[in-house]
């Protein structure tokens, strides 16, 4: 993290949205400075009723994509298990071209069952599978990404003189890989990614960083250079009250799943940089607020507010 403190990312979860109010939402976070915007990735609605509407994350992040010029942009996260591995890199290549070169590639092991079921995509039996698949096509995207012709015979893919040509317009495409699994998915991190996406309080995170340290020790990496982000539910009002009763809307339009129901930060943009401080101190390189339709343009639109209010505090 630098000096002017941390990045902020906006996720936004395309349930029950249309393509114009995705898009002036994300041209909205593009206006009031936020560093990058997120989709997530899923076929069914995956909080509340499966079968109301869903956008494909990556068909609306292409159009994204040619619509904004400035924002980062991403999955969080790409299931490894929904696409052929070939055709992920040439889709992340593609996707860099034409965001002019501002793609990062979200990766993770996947976890819904029932989208897999409903389209007939295999799954697996075991979560532990799912992690070996995510570590084998990380590694084998990380190859394809930067321009290796690939040969692979491996326990999930096999490749015969693989190449994705064009290169990114990036030097080095970022991968972000998501999760916090201690064994499998932070050896991932530690060896294959240049960010890595997280659930978790400042505490977690604290014991999750020196897991990953270990494993970067034991693959011969130096995980400083691997960039942490958090994701966080945060609203923005004149106080945390009407913040809470905002929330409670969200959460209940949406039956967001436990686990992911908590609402970190409410209030006024100091009570919000208050409230996110001991993330940031935990060492968080980017904060991602995970926004829900009907996007949350108030939130959106007053976060120089709160980074003014970050700086003031650390000042």
């Amino acid at each position: 993290m630098g000096d002017g403190g941390p990045r902020f990312g906006a996720a936004f979860w395309v349930n029950r949205t249309g393509w114009p109010e995705l898009r002036d939402a994300v041209a909205a976070a593009e206006a009031a400075g936020w560093d990058s915007a997120w989709l997530d990735d899923h076929l069914l609605c995956d909080e509340g009723d499966e079968r109301d509407p869903k956008l494909e994350g990556w068909t609306a992040l292409a159009a994204l994509a040619a619509s904004t010029s400035r924002i980062r942009l991403g999955h969080l996260v790409t299931a490894v298990t929904f696409r052929d591995l070939g055709l992920l890199a040439k889709m992340a290549t593609t996707l860099d071209h034409v965001s002019g070169g501002r793609f990062v590639l979200g990766l993770g092991a996947g976890w819904h069952a029932r989208e897999h079921a409903a389209f007939g995509i295999p799954f697996g039996d075991r979560v532990g599978e799912r992690l070996d698949r995510l570590a084998e096509a990380t590694e084998l995207l990380r190859r394809l990404l930067d321009g290796e012709v690939v040969t692979h015979h491996g326990r999930f893919y096999d490749l015969d003189e693989a190449v994705c040509a064009p290169r990114p317009l990036q030097e080095r495409l970022p991968i972000l890989v998501g999760g916090t699994g201690r064994t499998k998915t932070l050896r991932i991190v530690a060896r294959w990614a240049d960010a890595w996406n997280a659930y978790a309080t400042p505490a977690e995170l604290a014991e999750l960083a020196a897991v990953l340290a270990d494993h970067g020790v034991a693959v011969g990496r130096d995980v400083a250079t691997i960039e942490r982000q958090v994701n966080l539910n945060v609203v923005v009002r004149p106080s945390a009250e009407a913040g809470r009763a905002a929330w409670a809307g969200i959460r209940a339009r949406h039956a967001i799943q436990p686990g992911e129901d908590d609402l970190h930060a409410a209030g006024s943009p100091a009570e919000v940089a208050a409230a996110i401080r001991p993330w940031v101190d935990a060492g968080i390189d980017e904060v991602v607020v995970v926004l829900r339709s009907p996007w949350d343009r108030e939130t959106i639109d007053r976060l120089p507010e709160v980074r003014a209010a970050l700086s003031t505090a650390r000042g």
